[in-house]
């Protein structure tokens, strides 16, 4: 028997031997030779068109005139010995022959390459025809004859036709190329998807990177186990849910989530985004639709994320104006969702923050099946999530990130990644290997209230006014039942406007406000134009944010919550589902003038009585905001410990003109 090794060498051998393997066609992928033979390389058009040019300047080349110039005197002396009887003058060009008739019948063809005869000879010279010369050959009686140089029109039919028409292709293959590199395609790979697949087991994406969502991990981890052991399901009758609609705020997680499904189960995952089903082409929408299912299906079991499903989902319900091709693109999915196989594996998912945007047929049974809701963690989650993102970052002995977790109330995981990443980068800009407490605690401030302006130049007037604004907040925020507790006290700019601020942080997460709660925050917030006005005795524009926030909450009391005196219990929203003359959506009013007249006057009276309360009291804690405003121009900053030490030695605290009492340090 022949060694199978040796005999694949030999084959091997063969084929780099054969002269005309270099121009084998390449097998099909999985044949027996299909790695032993060479592919054969791909030539680009403009080349071949190149190559083309080039020989038939050769062969034009390589074919000269069979007959070689003679000198003009020579030819004049032919034509006087009577050698030459016949001249053929072109330009500069004669042509003389021994023969009365053309004895060449190949110089009255359109493609001559000589001038070879077999019945006469020819001489060709080059002179200028002048009426001497005329005379000359009228007196040794040589006929003559004027026609155009012999032109090679084959080689001239190339130059003006072929040569335009390749540089044309040429140009029109760079600008479609273009186009298509910023279109995201060619123009004949419209109707193509976008997706960006990524094939079995190359997601590395865990359901242990996600932190903060566990209840929406559960509710997933049966589409991982369905897309592992699908045949337990089966076996029973049960259904798989067809698609799974990811909703909650931005930066939540429900992307990460997609892909540690996809990762968890080890199948092949295509990404795309709503508004890459979007395009200035009619029809290429829907066609995208079902270039991606059909993907899909080939590679099934498989997991199909849509991110942004509102950019084609839109309610079609009571759409003024028709938008064709979104329409076309959603009724394809829909016809795409509805012809799932139950049994192929085929789970789609999709997120979106705007639910309450997306058409009915979407959301039914059969199609979007299951909704889950991914939210913002609470203080478990985020300090888990902190834990997640702080792992490859080098942090000090005294970081204690359940502190951090609960001074970031209401902030999303991308929010606390962007958190531990500037707290980084403030390390390294301090020059320090370790990232320390202060460094997160800086991060959450920029996070919360902006970029420290440490160059603002304040005058001394207004530096004043900030101190007492602020610590008005901070006093009513410290004695208004249900407040949250003040972390910090700042007089140094911030952000884009903020000449100062109070920090305020929950010390657990809250969902529900009492009427009661309402109100003390609505103090909270007139407690800085109620101190510039028992300072000063006049108010400035600083409490202009304070003002709007109160109103607002105050607004949604009467409103929203039916915390109002006439209006008890009774709602009193405004929706958007009506259209102006203009077409543009507005919130339509459902109740009378004289309601709207009411809510006005309440909000007014709600606030004037509010604000006395406020300023009574800040009136009777004024040795105390004297103190912390004077301590705010000296340092700037107090933090939480302070304030509070503060606040409990307030009987200790020297009066105006009064030299005894305890200081405060």
């Amino acid at each position: 028997m022949s060694d199978p090794d040796n005999s694949q060498k030999d084959k091997k051998n063969d084929n780099q031997n054969d002269p005309f393997n270099f121009f084998k066609l390449n097998p099909e992928p999985g044949s027996s030779d299909g790695k032993n033979t060479p592919k054969m390389p791909r030539i680009p058009f403009w080349a071949i068109i190149l190559i083309i040019l080039a020989v038939l300047v050769i062969i034009n080349m390589l074919f000269p005139r069979s007959d070689p110039a003679i000198p003009f005197s020579e030819f004049r002396e032919r034509i006087s010995s009577g050698e030459i009887v016949r001249v053929v003058l072109s330009n500069s060009e004669f042509v003389g022959y021994t023969t009365p008739e053309d004895p060449d019948s190949q110089t009255n063809r359109p493609f001559p390459f000589g001038r070879s005869s077999s019945k006469g000879k020819s001489y060709r010279t080059y002179g200028v025809a002048t009426d001497e010369f005329f005379e000359f050959l009228n007196a040794a009686h040589v006929s003559y004859s004027i026609q155009p140089t012999n032109r090679n029109y084959f080689f001239e039919f190339i130059i003006q036709l072929l040569i335009p028409l390749a540089l044309i292709f040429l140009i029109w293959r760079f600008l479609i190329k273009r186009m298509g590199g910023g279109l995201g395609g060619s123009i004949f790979s419209a109707g193509q998807t976008r997706s960006a697949a990524v094939e079995e087991g190359k997601v590395s994406t865990r359901f242990s990177d996600v932190a903060g969502v566990d209840e929406a991990k559960e509710e997933l981890v049966e589409v991982v186990d369905f897309l592992k052991y699908p045949k337990k399901y089966t076996d029973i009758g049960g259904k798989i849910p067809r698609g799974v609609l990811l909703i909650g705020p931005p930066g939540t997680g429900k992307t990460l989530l997609a892909r540690a499904v996809a990762g968890e189960a080890g199948v092949p995952f295509f990404r795309i985004s709503g508004s890459d089903f979007v395009e200035m082409f009619v029809g290429v929408g829907a066609s995208r639709v079902r270039d991606l299912f059909k993907q899909a299906r080939e590679k099934a079991p498989c997991i199909v994320f849509i991110d942004e499903l509102d950019a084609i989902g839109k309610s079609r319900i009571n759409s003024m104006s028709s938008n064709d091709e979104r329409e076309q693109t959603l009724n394809q999915l829909l016809v795409e969702m509805d012809g799932f196989d139950g049994s192929s594996g085929l789970i789609l998912l999709a997120a979106t923050n705007r639910p309450d945007v997306l058409d009915p047929a979407l959301l039914r049974p059969g199609r979007f099946d299951r909704q889950v809701v991914v939210d913002r963690p609470d203080v478990k989650g985020r300090e888990q999530i902190l834990k997640i993102h702080a792992k490859n970052v080098k942090l000090a002995k005294d970081v204690n990130l359940a502190s951090i977790a609960k001074t970031t109330s209401g902030s999303s995981g991308a929010d606390l990644a962007n958190i531990i990443n500037e707290a980084a980068l403030l390390a390294v800009r301090a020059g320090r290997k370790e990232v320390t407490m202060e460094d997160l605690d800086e991060a959450v401030e920029k996070a919360i209230a902006g970029l420290q302006k440490k160059s603002r130049v304040i005058k001394e007037e207004e530096r004043k006014i900030v101190a007492f604004h602020e610590t008005g907040h901070a006093v009513m925020a410290a004695f208004t039942p249900g407040a949250d507790r003040v972390h910090k006290v700042s007089i140094i700019p911030r952000g884009v406007a903020a000449l100062g601020y109070t920090l305020q942080m929950p010390e657990e997460d809250r969902y529900l406000r009492t009427e009661n709660e309402l109100l003390g925050e609505i103090d909270v917030l007139l407690g800085g134009r109620a101190a510039e006005e028992i300072v000063f005795s006049q108010v400035s524009t600083g409490a202009s944010n304070d003002l709007s926030r109160a109103t607002d909450i105050i607004r949604k009391m009467i409103t929203d919550y039916g915390m109002s005196g006439k209006f008890r219990n009774v709602a009193l929203s405004q929706r958007g589902a009506g259209y102006g003359s203009g077409m543009e959506p507005h919130l339509v009013r459902e109740y009378a003038e004289s309601t709207q007249q009411y809510i006005d006057e309440e909000i007014a009276r709600i606030i004037d009585e509010r604000y006395g309360a406020v300023k009574k009291l800040l009136a009777e804690k004024r040795v105390l905001v004297d103190y912390i405003a004077n301590r705010l121009l000296e340092k700037e900053i107090i933090e939480e410990t302070e304030f509070m030490e503060i606040v409990t030695a307030e009987a200790n605290l020297p009066k105006p003109g009064d030299q005894a009492g305890t200081e405060i340090d």
